[in-house]
């Protein structure tokens, strides 16, 4: 099985990033096999012909399960992650399972991963289990945060990673 983290902070190193990469922990098993900080990417991200990025979405595409994480702006996830995800082929460019995961400033916006990142997720070919999950960023490093939504969404995981041929 390959996990994979990708994520939309326009910060490296970010809370989201942390955020992650918890959660990719929690439903794999393990670390995640690859990481995605998009931030590090540079102005490679605008680049259609750069190798790299491109070696990086097909990788993701292929990975079994993977958790797309982004910070809430103006209640959408950010441009910086949707120049990536635009880079994916419209039903076949995601085989695996895809986990939406937003971090913002209140509850106020708890609604986003639903409304604006698995719409996109499912467009491209990746199953979403469960619904989205929205961690206030005061709380990326609480487990308590997550408890909630890995009690409901865990074990249909890992059914689903099961069934993977």
């Amino acid at each position: 099985m390959t996990t994979a983290v990708v994520v939309g902070n326009p910060k490296p190193q970010s809370r989201t990033l942390s955020a992650a990469t918890y959660l990719a922990t929690q439903l794999g098993g393990a670390e995640p096999d690859l990481v995605v900080d998009l931030a590090t990417l540079g102005t490679a991200i605008l680049d259609w012909s750069d190798s790299h990025v491109a070696d990086l979405v097909e990788q993701v595409g292929a990975a079994d399960l993977v958790v797309f994480a982004s910070p809430t702006y103006k209640a959408a996830y950010t441009g910086l992650l949707k120049l990536f995800l635009d880079r994916f082929a419209g039903g076949t460019g995601l085989s695996g399972i895809a986990i939406p995961l937003m971090l913002g400033g209140s509850p106020a916006h708890s609604l986003a991963p639903e409304l604006a990142l698995r719409p996109v997720l499912t467009e491209i070919g990746g199953t979403v289990p469960g619904r989205g999950l929205y961690v206030v960023d005061s709380r990326h490093d609480d487990p308590e945060a997550y408890a909630e939504w890995l009690a409901a969404t865990a074990p249909v995981v890992s059914r689903l990673l099961e069934a993977r041929p």
